[in-house]
């Protein structure tokens, strides 16, 4: 499809800085940019391509003043990236939807469908299962017995949805995710072997929640694992038993969180974070790559790094001195053979005053 500046700029609400006529039909990466495509400036890092880049068009936030003269059309936006990602939306709305039901699906006789629904082949809906309108489920997937999706969700292929959770409205879980394998429960006995404990809870996920592939989220030894609305958790990611995770929290890939922790509202998980469990994180807390938390985070709003996890600022200072310790070891061992070697002097002068 084709648009014009002016077209898109009336979509994002922007202004056009240039030809509002020209048109365009594709995007692409600003550094690769090609005529009749559009393109987007959010990151700094990439402010020089703008005067070189071939698209045509260039999304720009509001504040961007040229240093010199941009050859392509500019329509600003309040975000670039926002915008970006409102067209990008816009342009999957125009693929065709798929629906009905596959005549190689299995769906039990007690399972509840809304209108509208797809399921692809070789997917499995059990006993009891509660499906909301305009689901969207691909195919070579098992939703157990008792599961419930509610509206306009979308579950990709090679997904299993364990018996009896729950998924809320427009949550996108992506191939190869599992919801509601047991969680990692055991009890040693007297000669230390480990015994099962059944985990007979569920998993809970909120509104527009987004579970990337291959991520678990184990089901609760006791009540629910619950994942809050709006929450968006990466690729393999691991969430165990009764975590608790609070509305728009967004974590990382390869970040695990152990069992019974709770993590507040609006915090941020970068890769490869990992939290013990039983722990309380305070609202807004942000957690840098690979961050270790051992402890409760009580105050809201900080920021970590290292671990075990340090405040960010005593994280970069520490970061300059392990740059200097085999510098700093070396010196030491020079002071060391100094001051052996005064003090094997002040001995000598203190035998020859003594004598």
């Amino acid at each position: 499809m084709e648009f014009t500046a002016q077209q898109i700029a009336d979509y994002l609400n922007g202004e056009v800085i240039g030809n509002k006529d020209i048109t365009v039909n594709d995007f692409s990466k600003i550094e690769h940019g090609a005529s009749g495509t559009l393109t987007f400036l959010s990151n700094p890092k990439y402010m020089p391509h703008i005067y070189t880049t071939k698209a045509d068009v260039v999304l720009v936030d509001t504040d961007f003043v040229p240093e010199r003269e941009v050859s392509a059309t500019l329509i600003k936006v309040k975000s670039a990236y926002s915008a970006i990602g409102k067209l990008f939306g816009l342009i999957e709305s125009f693929k065709p939807q798929k629906n009905g039901i596959s005549e190689k699906a299995y769906v039990a006789k007690s399972a509840k469908l809304g209108k509208n629904v797809y399921v692809g082949a070789f997917t499995t809906i059990g006993e009891n299962a509660v499906i909301g309108n305009n689901v969207k489920i691909h195919p070579n997937t098992n939703i157990d017995d008792n599961v419930e999706i509610k509206d306009d969700s979308v579950i990709y292929t090679n997904v299993s949805i364990c018996y009896g959770c729950v998924v809320g409205s427009r949550n996108i879980i992506h191939s190869g995710a599992v919801i509601g394998a047991d969680g990692f429960g055991f009890a040693p006995d007297e000669q230390g072997f480990y015994n099962k404990i059944p985990q007979i809870g569920n998993v809970v996920l909120g509104d527009d929640v987004e579970v990337g592939a291959n991520s678990t989220i184990d089901r609760a030894t006791i009540g629910s694992t619950v994942i809050g609305d709006g929450v968006k958790i990466d690729n393999l990611v691991q969430i165990a038993h009764n975590v608790e995770i609070g509305n728009h929290t967004a974590i990382a890939a390869q970040a695990g969180i152990a069992g019974s922790t709770k993590v507040g509202k609006h915090c941020v998980l970068a890769g490869q974070v990992g939290i013990a469990g039983h722990l309380n994180i305070a609202d807004r807390t942000v957690l840098g790559a690979q961050a270790g938390v051992a402890s409760h985070i009580k105050a809201e709003g900080q920021i970590f790094q290292g671990s075990p996890n340090i405040p960010v600022g005593n994280f970069r200072r520490s970061s300059v001195v392990f740059k200097q310790l085999p510098d700093l070891l070396t010196k030491i061992y020079q002071m060391e053979k100094r001051i052996k070697a005064l003090e094997a002097k002040k001995m000598k002068y203190k035998d020859i005053l003594s004598n």
